[in-house]
């Protein structure tokens, strides 16, 4: 079991994908999405479209990790060599042993092509593997049928609905939960994430 230290620079990698610590300096890489495809974060509370607002998004997640709740990383795709998004660990509770994942968003580019997959795999291993978690949750806008979607793609369990739980960029939003426990991750969910992944590898390379 290893403690989670916020300090520390993580980098989780697979032949596919690179997760390494998201920076102030990493303003500039993102700002392309902001910039261009700002539906990104119609679903998001913390919108980061135009260059006040990435500003703002990028400055919480690391506050997030200095205040040692959260662990922000950025994306980047080995496949086409590029910054594809950003994902994080947030809501850590140490006296809990549980963490939220979330934050997720790729570019229009990266959508749709398996690297969620990839990037989840990585962070549940760490989280369950490596940290020895009881509980990964995972939370979304109710509405986000797409964000929903992929959550039960990689195994988890909808545990119900959130009512009109947390202010939003446009009133209030109604928030689904979901989640992965430890004997869920050994005793399935791992090997049948591993098995999709291997299957969309194997779509793409034919």
């Amino acid at each position: 079991m290893q403690t989670f230290n916020f300090l520390q620079e993580y980098i989780l990698e697979n032949d596919r994908v690179r997760l390494r610590p998201l920076h102030h300096k990493d303003l500039d890489l993102l700002l392309p999405f902001s910039e261009q495809e700002p539906e990104i974060w119609n679903y998001s509370l913390q919108p980061a479209n135009g260059l006040e607002n990435l500003k703002t998004y990028i400055d919480a997640a690391i506050f997030g990790r200095k205040q040692e709740t959260a662990y922000p990383f950025l994306v980047f795709d080995k496949r086409t060599q590029q910054i594809a998004g950003s994902t994080r660990f947030y809501d850590f509770q140490k006296n809990h042993n549980t963490v939220q994942l979330g934050y997720t968003w790729y570019g229009k580019e990266f959508q749709g092509t398996g690297i969620n997959k990839q990037c989840k795999m990585l962070m549940l291993l760490f989280a369950f593997e490596t940290l020895e978690l009881d509980r990964v949750e995972f939370r979304a806008d109710a509405k986000n049928e797409r964000s929903i979607a992929a959550m039960k793609s990689i195994g988890c369990t909808v545990e119900g609905i959130l009512r009109n739980n947390c202010a939003a960029p446009n009133g209030r939003r109604d928030s689904i939960v979901l989640s992965i426990l430890k004997d869920e991750w050994f005793g399935g969910v791992k090997g049948n994430l591993k098995s999709k992944i291997e299957k969309e590898r194997n779509v793409s390379s034919q």
